[in-house]
């Protein structure tokens, strides 16, 4: 049985995590700090390295964070027909689009790329998500010839990224429903292409 303490200290993570999440997509790692975090989430400044031990621990659980919300978003692609499957795919993909922390990984990518990068491996781990929800969807067709199923979940996770950054740098400019939708129609006629 949890413990009103344990509640509370439970809650007061969940309010600092939700709070760095939106500060590292908008202000980037570096700039922010633990008093940054204080504000936005109305827990004392001394709570946080006392829940996650540093600001790197704090990025570190984040990413953590993040990447279980990712295979939430996607868990829930049906895995029935080719049409139901790929709705479900695109619907994931959208779903994911929609979480506020997903700017985060795009905010985050440089510093994913530098040597010795604490969150390198994380970054990692949710290309993979990305990659194995996809091929699991396309290794129930035959790939086209010279093409494997891991090849073309490298391009369809790419074209994905591609259209959120390209989204999120000018929301003006691109229409991620049309976009999504001609992913979609390429993604169909390679699947129709091969047959079941």
């Amino acid at each position: 049985m949890t413990t009103r303490r344990e509640q509370t200290s439970g809650e007061s993570r969940e309010l600092i995590l939700t709070a760095a999440a939106e500060l590292f997509a908008t202000k980037g790692y570096r700039q922010t700090t633990f008093a940054d975090v204080a504000e936005r989430s109305g827990i004392s400044r001394g709570s946080i390295p006392w829940h996650f031990g540093s600001k790197e621990g704090l990025l570190l659980a984040v990413l953590e964070r993040s990447v279980d919300l990712v295979h939430a978003s996607l868990d829930d692609a049906p895995d029935q027909g080719a049409e139901t499957g790929l709705d479900g795919m695109m619907k994931g993909l959208d779903a994911l689009f929609a979480q506020p922390t997903t700017k985060l990984f795009v905010t985050l990518l440089l510093e994913a790329l530098e040597p010795d990068s604490p969150i390198h491996d994380r970054y990692v781990a949710i290309h993979d998500t990305l990659r194995g929800h996809c091929k699991r969807w396309l290794d129930r067709f035959a790939p086209p010839a010279g093409l494997s199923t891991e090849a073309l979940a490298v391009a369809i996770v790419g074209a994905g990224i591609g259209i959120h950054q390209q989204w999120l740098v000018a929301p003006d400019r691109v229409d991620v429903g049309q976009s999504l939708a001609a992913l979609r129609a390429l993604v169909a006629g390679i699947v129709s292409a091969t047959g079941t």
